[in-house]
């Protein structure tokens, strides 16, 4: 079952918390303390969360959860924080970037296997600019959401570059069946 859709405070309260989060890490001061009390219950449920930064339109950190396990409104603040501090593909944010950064939350549905017999069921099936997708081989995972479909619009491509993110080769998905999920998001971002 998926969650129904956020109001407009409870996405203006969660946008409000990831920038507040964010700046206190960033200024290495005391985490904001949240009462879960003081949210709607949709923040207070179990969510997962990804937190998008970005500068003048290039990526600057994106970090997030492919299943739920904590409150939604907690989710988010300790994405935004590992989004500036601990997205390994960057150096942490500086206080002087704090204003020019943007953020983005995704509020992902609950992943669903998508069975398939050949790579060329699979591009059929997938859903390009709705579905997110998460690949699995052993113990290698890898997830795109599904704003990448802005960037990698070709289902083939597609594929190919979420195995390099995994770390095997880009053709590994026409080579043998991998572990597919799907989910959808609900994205929305600062003004």
């Amino acid at each position: 079952m998926n969650p129904e859709k956020l109001t407009d405070q409870d996405r203006q309260t969660l946008l409000r918390l990831a920038r507040q989060s964010m700046e206190q890490a960033v200024k290495e001061l005391p985490k904001i303390d949240l009462n879960l009390d003081d949210y709607s219950d949709p923040l207070q449920e179990n969510g997962a969360s990804f937190v998008t930064l970005t500068e003048t339109g290039d990526l600057r950190g994106c970090v997030g959860a492919l299943e739920a396990y904590q409150p939604l409104v907690q989710d988010v603040c300790e994405h935004a924080v590992a989004a500036a501090m601990e997205d390994y593909r960057f150096r942490p944010v500086q206080p002087a970037e704090i204003p020019y950064l943007h953020i983005e939350i995704s509020r992902l549905t609950h992943p669903e296997p998508l069975e398939y017999n050949s790579p060329e069921q699979l591009l059929r099936l997938i859903r390009p600019g709705i579905d997110g997708v998460i690949i699995r081989d052993g113990l290698r995972r890898a997830t795109f959401l599904p704003q990448v479909w802005e960037k990698v619009p070709d289902s083939a491509e597609f594929f190919s570059h979420l195995c390099l993110k995994m770390g095997g080769p880009a053709n590994l998905w026409q080579c043998k069946p991998l572990q597919v999920f799907t989910y959808q998001v609900e994205e929305f971002q600062e003004e």
